[in-house]
């Protein structure tokens, strides 16, 4: 496969994982986390949560019409993406958070390293 086809296959996987982790935090904070309560509902990892969702939807909507920033929205993304892994893994019982999470950071990472 070419470069561009490479670049091309990376992007649609990781406008699908961004995409997934967008679903799964939104979800998991608005149903699990308010339920639970307590340190779940914690301003800082509730904050967390919501800004993880939506950087997601952010680096989608920047891939999707193939901005010429997307590798730096993906960068910041990965960032955000990575804290909110480290900290739903503390709250514990988040694991189906904490997979997207590191799903999406890893390749937005590698998005953000691709050369143009």
């Amino acid at each position: 496969m070419n470069h561009l086809g490479q670049a091309v296959e990376a992007m649609q996987a990781c406008i699908k994982a961004c995409c997934h982790c967008h679903k799964t935090c939104l979800e998991t904070a608005m149903n699990h986390c308010l339920e639970a309560g307590g340190a779940h509902v914690a301003a800082d990892h509730f904050r967390l949560m919501m800004n993880c969702a939506e950087i997601c939807q952010t680096s989608v909507n920047f891939q999707l019409s193939n901005s010429h920033f997307h590798r730096q929205v993906c960068a910041v993304c990965a960032e955000i993406c990575e804290a909110c892994a480290r900290d739903c893994e503390k709250m514990g019982g988040m694991e189906s958070c904490v997979a997207a999470c590191k799903a999406c950071a890893e390749s937005c990472r590698q998005m953000a390293g691709m050369k143009h």
